[in-house]
Formats: structure tokens, C-alpha cells, sequence
């Protein structure tokens, strides 16, 4: 065996020593603390009526601007946003900008990531080199095909308490029984409920759903979540879809697995 092969391999075996293999009680635990809650703030769709719109809390007056990294070749939900009076600071080093042209649009030709070199930026430089790192009401929509972890991971609290509302596509999902994607999974959804709640998932109908350790988890889902400090009530959600949901690609529509939201196993 060659030297490079025998390193790999040992890395590999000290990671999963560190991080041991979740159970599925693991995975339950972790889909216990994302349970969407139903608050005093409605939910109202942004963007379009497939692909590209979100549900958002109906708490958009005094947000300042809408960070939207992963700008592909939508840009309704950045429109929305621009329309209430929010600026928009868009970043994607895979197009040279926005699918739609708009002077309200301010476009960064760069990848977020967990440091500023080359062609990747962190979101912690991105927003203080937008001036926006006074202001305490800010939206983020995250779209990074599977390199959230890895920049939430490394965007400092203060930062994420500056949204007000998030929402970002999470993918990959169904390698939470990976024990390395477990825990970065974990860290990361830990440090944006610190200061938020989760207030509603949907699941991408692009990519199916599978089974994990006997639980159903959907492959691709987006997360919408509100800062504590907007929220006076809540309880539990009772159904899923929600009314304004649409199915973001033309394949068979996709519903919310009860175990992510119901009390029940």
C-alpha cells in the first residue's frame, strides 16, 4: 500500500472514532430540535410559484437588506424583497449576475465560504464590505448546493443574529448517518437556534426522500427560520403541506414527513 493510501485510510478511521456513527435515536434527537413552529407571524410567499420562492414570515417592514448567496438563474425572490424596500446583495462566482437586471441589485462575483480567498468570501466580510454591519435587520435566502454547513460553521453569532429571517435550502440530507455530515449538521442547526426558531420546511420535490436508520428524510429541503426576539406566541404545527407551498420541479410532489414535525415516531 502506497504511503498517500495508508494516510487516507487512517484519517478516515482516527474521523470516525471522533465522531462515532449516529443511531437513529441520534438522528430523532436532531429532528426533535427542528420541529417547525407555528407563530403569531403568517407565513407569506416570496418569489415565484415554483423553484425560487420561499415562505417567510409576514415581518418583513424594517429589514434593511436581503443577502441572497447562490443566485443561479432565478431572481423573483430578490424582486420580492427589492419591492418592500430591502437592498440586495447577490453572490454567485458561477454567473456574471443576476437573471434579472436590476439597478437595486448588487451583484459580488464570488462563492461564500469558510475564508475570504480568490474566488470565496466569508459572510461575516461580505456583510461589512456591503455597510450593512450596523444594521440589526437584515435577510439572508441561501441556496449553495450543500456548502451550508460549511459557511454557517464558520460565520460568527453576531453575524447570524443580524437576520431577522433565514432561509436556506439544506441538501444532502439523507447522509446524516455519515457521522462526519451528523455533526457539522448538528453544529450548524445548533447555532442558527440559538437565536431563531424554525418556522417551517419544505421539501424539495427535486430530489426525493429516503429512509435513514427507519427514518424518512427528505434528500433536499428548505428551512425558513424567524429570530426569537420577533416572535410573542407560538405552538405546534398541526399539518404539512402549508397552503402556500408549491412543488419546485415538475416531478410527483413531495410531502413533509410526519416525524419532522408531529410529536409521534
Amino acid at each position: 500500500m502506497r504511503f498517500k493510501e495508508l494516510i487516507i485510510k487512517l484519517n478516515k478511521f482516527l474521523r470516525r472514532k471522533i465522531y462515532p456513527n449516529p443511531s437513529r435515536d441520534d438522528i430523532l434527537q436532531l429532528i426533535s430540535i427542528l420541529k417547525p413552529l407555528k407563530t403569531d407571524k403568517k407565513l407569506i410567499r416570496l418569489g415565484g410559484e415554483s423553484d425560487g420562492g420561499y415562505l417567510v414570515p409576514d415581518d418583513l417592514k424594517g429589514i434593511k437588506a436581503c443577502f441572497s448567496p447562490g443566485v443561479g438563474n432565478l431572481s423573483d425572490f430578490e424582486l420580492d424583497c427589492a419591492e418592500v424596500g430591502m437592498k440586495i446583495f447577490m453572490a454567485d462566482a458561477s454567473v456574471y449576475g443576476p437573471a434579472i437586471q436590476d439597478s437595486r441589485f448588487h451583484f459580488t462575483k464570488k462563492f461564500l465560504g469558510n475564508k475570504t480567498r480568490g474566488k470565496y468570501v466569508t459572510l461575516d466580510k461580505w456583510v461589512k464590505d456591503s455597510k450593512m454591519a450596523n444594521s440589526d435587520d437584515l435577510l439572508l435566502q441561501m441556496d449553495i448546493e450543500g456548502h451550508e454547513f460549511v459557511v454557517l460553521n464558520s460565520t460568527s453569532e453576531k453575524v447570524l443574529e443580524k437576520f431577522r429571517i433565514i432561509v436556506i435550502e439544506f441538501h444532502g440530507l439523507h447522509f446524516l448517518s455519515d457521522p462526519i455530515y451528523y455533526y457539522e449538521a448538528t453544529k450548524a442547526f445548533k447555532k442558527l437556534l440559538k437565536n431563531h426558531f424554525c418556522v417551517h420546511i419544505h421539501p424539495n420535490n427535486c430530489c426525493g426522500i429516503r429512509t435513514v436508520h427507519e427514518v424518512e428524510v427528505p434528500v433536499v429541503a428548505e428551512f425558513t427560520f424567524i429570530r426569537k426576539n420577533r416572535i410573542k406566541t407560538f405552538g405546534k404545527v398541526e399539518s404539512f403541506p402549508h397552503p402556500l407551498d408549491r412543488d419546485n420541479v415538475t416531478n410527483s410532489s413531495l410531502v413533509l414527513p410526519e416525524v419532522w414535525y408531529s410529536g409521534n415516531e
